[in-house]
Parts: structure tokens; sequence; C-alpha cells
């Protein structure tokens, strides 16, 4: 990877960051952060949320959607060996212009991420077997989300992390529900919201042997309408999640989908 060997001054990066759309408050020197769209504080908990608990020590990570980069970067930062970051609607579409904001933050910061320009629905196992695959707010944009599960499936070696919009979570019988137009948030890109139960049993159906699911930090008073899912291959090495804490339920355990249920109506 070429990295800029002469380093922008301050007021030349600054410059450079308002030619982009951030989705992404990413620090990138003292005093100088990206315009995102996500404060850092949303981030941070995010991250936390996440990954904390992750072992991503010596391990490769394949981040689907990765956008400006920041859970990319978020993964080398915690040990991954390799990190690979893909997009393609955001890194290509004009208005975001996704994969210059994204070259630019991984040279600011120096860090070794390499990159791939490909769309989820193309992926394949000639990408390569990942130990960790994120799949981060990408599963209710897509229009054929379980088409895109399967592909995703085939690349990951240990474990997928799921972050997803979610619907119907109140409800016990698997469901996802269709959102033609743009109906959710005002954005046409944004087509299903699956629920826990229908998770479960997609994911169960897709070959993972074990999934835990947290909610995603919500401030108090905001609706449960999104989700975090970690779901482990046969073949994983049951240490990448043993730092998970008490939050991380396992979502097959009896009387789980019930009790996610009542919390969601309350």
């Amino acid at each position: 990877m070429d990295l800029p060997k002469t380093p922008l001054s301050n007021s030349a990066l600054l410059n450079r960051i308002k030619q982009f759309y951030w989705f992404h408050s990413i620090p990138l020197r003292p005093g100088i952060t990206t315009y995102g769209a996500k404060t850092e504080e949303i981030l941070a908990q995010e991250e936390q949320a996440i990954m904390s608990g992750i072992d991503f020590q010596g391990r490769t990570v394949l981040d689907v959607g990765a956008w400006n980069g920041y859970f990319s970067f978020s993964a080398k930062r915690h040990g991954a060996a390799r990190v690979l970051a893909t997009d393609s609607f955001t890194w290509t579409e004009p208005k975001f212009r996704g994969q210059e904001a994204f070259e630019l933050a991984r040279a600011e910061l120096g860090l070794d991420i390499e990159s791939l320009l490909i769309d989820p629905t193309k992926i394949t196992p000639e990408l390569g077997s990942f130990d960790i695959v994120m799949f981060l707010g990408v599963l209710y944009h897509l229009f054929d989300p379980i088409d895109v599960l399967q592909r995703v499936r085939a690349v990951t070696g240990q474990l997928l992390l799921v972050e997803t919009h979610q619907d119907l979570a109140d409800r016990t019988q698997p469901g996802m529900v269709f959102y033609p137009g743009a109906i959710l948030n005002n954005d046409p890109t944004n087509w299903w919201g699956p629920n826990p139960a229908l998770m479960l049993h997609l994911l169960q159906a897709l070959g993972f042997a074990r999934i835990l699911y947290r909610h995603y930090p919500h401030p108090p008073g905001t609706p449960l309408n999104r989700g975090i899912y970690a779901c482990l291959t046969p073949e994983a090495d049951p240490a990448i999640i043993a730092g998970l804490g008490p939050e991380w339920r396992e979502l097959d355990a009896p009387g789980v989908i019930p009790t996610l249920a009542a919390e969601v109506r309350r």
C-alpha cells in the first residue's frame, strides 16, 4: 500500500476533508476530525457494543460495506493481522465519493488496511476466507439480503458480526418487513426489517452453529429497532468471543426470543 510521503498541512487536510460527504466522524489528527453524520460519541458506543470482547488479535478481517472505514480502522487497532475493507455503492456514488474519503483517512492514519471495490452481491469464495467478517449496517439496504448473507457466510471462517435495523421485534414468530419506496427514513435504499426470531432461524439455516444477540446501544426512551449478532461457524475457536459480556445472549436458549420481544414491548 502506498502512503503519502509528504504529510498535508493542517489547512490542506481540512480543505480535503471538506470536499467529501462523511458518514463517520474519524479523528485524523489532534483537533482535526472528519465531519461525519455519525458523531464520535455514537461511533464509540457502537464500537464498544460490536467489538468489545471479540478477540481480533492476529485474525484476518473482512469489512463489508466499510464506507469511510471507521470499523476497518478499529479492527486493525484491535490487533487484526489483516483487514480488507470493501464497498461499492457509497464508494462509487458521486454525492458520497466514499472511496476517496476512505483513502484520505487511511493515508492520514497510516494504517495498513487493504481495500477492494466490490458489491456485496458479487462476493464469492474466490475472495478468500476471513476469521472475522463485519457486516454492519448493510443487510437492510439489500434488495435480496438472503442471497448476500449466503455469500458472506461462504467467506466467514469463524465469526460473522451483523448489525442491522429491525422490525417486528416485539413478536416471537419469525418475520421481516418489506419497505417499498422510501417509507423507512425517507431512504429508497432501505428495504427490509427482520426480527431476531427470523435472524436466528436464517443464520442457523446458513450453517452457523451459535448465534448470540445483544441490543444496539439505544439511548433511553428510543425504540429498540436495531440489533447486533455474533454468529459462529462450527469451526470457530471459542476464544474468539471469550470476552463477551452478559449483555450478549444465546439466541436459541429457552425463553430468550420471548424475553427479547417483551423488552421491546415495554
